[in-house]
C-alpha cells in the first residue's frame, strides 16, 4: 500500500468533508502540521469541529480556519494568543469546549487505544465537570470523561520511513502522538522522508499501523509564536 502523496491537498483529497471532527497536533506553532492545516483551508470545507490543545495565532496555523469560517466548534485547552478566537467565542460565533490540557491528552490517546471512557479528579468541583458522572473511589470524586476520536488526524513528525513509522522531534513531539492514534484517518506531514528500514525500531516514536498518508514538507516556515530577545545594554550599564 502506498502511502506517499505528491503534496498535501492531494493527501486530504477525498478525506475531508463538511461537518468532520478534525484533530490537529501541535502546541502553540511548535509542532503543527503547517501544509496541511493550509490545503484544509484551501479545501474549502466548513463545518468543523478542531480538536487541538490551541487554535494556532491570528493568520497562521488553525487560525487560518477562523479567519475563513471553517470551524464551528475548538475542543482545546488554551486559546490565548488569538484575537479572532476570542472574539467570535464572545460574539457567539464559535462553539468551544475547555478541556484541561492533560485531560484533553487523554481523551485522545484513550480515543486511539479503543477506551471509550475514564474516570479523573481533574476538574471535580468546577464547570469542567458541569453535566457528567462523578464517582467515588476510595473516597475521593473522579469525574468521567469520554475519549475522543476523529473522522481525520492531521499530524506532523520530523521523520518518516515509506511504511509510516515515525519519529518526532524533541518538544515539537507533544499532542502529535496522541491525535495520530485518534484519527480514523491520520494524513502526516514529515521533513525527511527515508526508505522502509533506514529508522532503527528503537527509534520509533509511533507505529506505522495508526499512518494512512504521508506527505512531504522538507522546509516548513516553522513560525516563532512570541519571539523574545535580550534588550541591548549600554557599556556600564
Amino acid at each position: 500500500m502506498n502511502k506517499i502523496y505528491p503534496d498535501a491537498a492531494a493527501a486530504l483529497a477525498g478525506v475531508v468533508q463538511d461537518g468532520q471532527t478534525i484533530a490537529v497536533g501541535g502546541f502553540g506553532l511548535c509542532g503543527i502540521p503547517e501544509a496541511l492545516i493550509g490545503a484544509l483551508r484551501d479545501s474549502g470545507v466548513t463545518g468543523l469541529t478542531a480538536i487541538s490543545n490551541n487554535a494556532g495565532v491570528d493568520g497562521f496555523g488553525l487560525g487560518q480556519l477562523l479567519e475563513t469560517r471553517q470551524i464551528k466548534k475548538m475542543i482545546a485547552s488554551y486559546v490565548g494568543e488569538n484575537k479572532e478566537f476570542a472574539r467570535q467565542y464572545l460574539a457567539g460565533e464559535l462553539e468551544l469546549e475547555f478541556t484541561p490540557q492533560g485531560t484533553l491528552a487523554e481523551k485522545l490517546r484513550a480515543g486511539g487505544a479503543g477506551i471509550p471512557a475514564f474516570f479523573t479528579k481533574t476538574g471535580v468541583g468546577t464547570i469542567v465537570a458541569d453535566g457528567k458522572e462523578i464517582r467515588e473511589f476510595d473516597g475521593e470524586q473522579y469525574v468521567m470523561e469520554r475519549s475522543l476520536v476523529a473522522d481525520v488526524a492531521l499530524v506532523k513528525a520530523w521523520k518518516a520511513d515509506k511504511a509510516g513509522n515515525l519519529v518526532f522531534r524533541k518538544t515539537a513531539r507533544n499532542f502529535n502522538p496522541n491525535a495520530a492514534m485518534a484519527g480514523k484517518i491520520t494524513i502526516v506531514e514529515v521533513e525527511q522522508l527515508v526508505e522502509i528500514g533506514e529508522i532503527d525500531p528503537d527509534a520509533v516514536h509511533l507505529p506505522s499501523i495508526f499512518v494512512h498518508r504521508i506527505v512531504l514538507n522538507a522546509t516548513p516556515e516553522k513560525r516563532i509564536e512570541q519571539r523574545t530577545v535580550r534588550a541591548t545594554q549600554n557599556i556600564g550599564d
